[in-house]
């Protein structure tokens, strides 16, 4: 770093993505949770047609998206906030909901970008451990007077609470808006969405990088009541006005819009994980219920850090995290096709029998 950095942002410590590999010739992307399925037709047809637009700056108020977004979730538009990936928009709430003095609370063991924003942005961070077993209690939310994030289902593990918990959270918390970053909804969990009605206070976070193809495109939303999405709309115009390029509105728009293609691609990976779940299982991995496209997973066979080692020599890249400690024997492997997830299976076959 340059001796220009300001103190502030030397103390930041940067998020970390999963590798990006450039040359993927043979190998067993599984570390990012993208999906394994590319667009559909509708989505690349409609993203060549913008293409002819790109020498005019998108609409700022993303305007058919939000459109789109509402009558796929049976809300209205100004309940809806579109971002440069979810990631965009949680940064958004952050600026909106917190600052020196109103902390952010969420658990240990979760979307390390949380501790980011608040480094980055001077927020105190009010890290609340989940149980042994890795479960989060939402009643160590409840009325914490502090803004919330929980991530339902929660990342790494994949676990999910029921809406009516983090309704309990909100209750509760009257004064502080409650975030719940539904990244992972779809594959398994139910979603929060009935609740915005009820609970003024509540925020629901969603991404088309994982279960609408997307990751490249860097699409997110928020919705909530009116209120909340002016607030956040706000912090949008203050800082970046063309946020959503015109390239991924059209894309999100013709995704949002591809029911059929969604729900069978939604299908294929919640079948495929349970399948490779109960292989692992068979070969006396401990798992966690998750409800993501993803599994979170452990042997006492081989420790993790060498597991990892081991699959990455014969090409399967899968996720391992240093931090917490408790959960560094744990790997995430994205839920990839059925061919995928037999060569990972091959591939802890060969690990575990120190052959690599």
């Amino acid at each position: 770093m340059s001796r220009f950095l300001s103190p502030a942002m030397e103390a930041v410590t940067p998020y970390q993505p999963g590798s990006q590999p450039q040359n993927t010739q043979g190998v067993v992307k599984l570390n990012t949770n993208e999906s394994p399925f590319p667009p559909p037709t509708a989505v690349m047809d409609a993203i060549r047609e913008e293409e002819m637009r790109l020498h005019l700056y998108p609409d700022p108020c993303c305007r058919q998206l939000r459109q789109a977004a509402a009558e796929a979730y049976g809300l209205q538009p100004e309940q809806v906030l579109a971002g440069n990936g979810s990631d965009e928009v949680l940064y958004f709430a952050l600026r909106a909901f917190c600052d020196s003095g109103r902390p952010l609370a969420f658990a240990d063991v979760t979307y390390g970008f949380y501790s980011c924003l608040c480094s980055l942005l001077g927020v105190p961070a009010h890290i609340i451990p989940l149980r042994p077993d890795l479960t989060l209690d939402p009643g160590d939310y409840c009325g914490l007077g502090q803004t919330v994030v929980i991530a339902n289902p929660n990342a790494p593990t994949g676990i999910a609470l029921p809406p009516k918990a983090l309704a309990r959270v909100a209750a509760s918390n009257p004064d502080n808006v409650v975030l719940v970053d539904e990244a992972y909804v779809d594959f398994g969990a139910d979603s929060c969405l009935p609740l915005l009605e009820r609970y003024k206070n509540l925020l629901v976070i969603r991404t088309f990088s994982k279960s609408r193809q997307l990751a490249g495109a860097r699409l997110g939303l928020a919705l909530g009541s009116p209120e909340l999405i002016e607030d956040l709309d706000r912090v949008r115009t203050s800082l970046n006005p063309y946020n959503v390029s015109r390239l991924a509105q059209a894309a999100g728009v013709a995704s949002l819009r591809q029911h059929r293609f969604f729900e069978e691609t939604r299908r294929q990976i919640i079948q495929c994980r349970q399948w490779t779940a109960e292989q692992l299982a068979r070969r006396g991995f401990e798992l966690t219920d998750s409800k993501a496209n993803f599994l979170f997973a452990r042997t006492d066979a081989m420790p993790g850090p060498e597991l990892f080692r081991r699959l990455w020599q014969q090409g399967v890249l899968v996720r391992r995290f240093d931090t917490p400690s408790r959960i560094g024997d744990w790997l995430r492997i994205t839920v990839g096709t059925l061919e995928q997830m037999e060569k990972v299976l091959d591939a802890v076959d060969t690990a575990l029998k120190g052959e690599c």
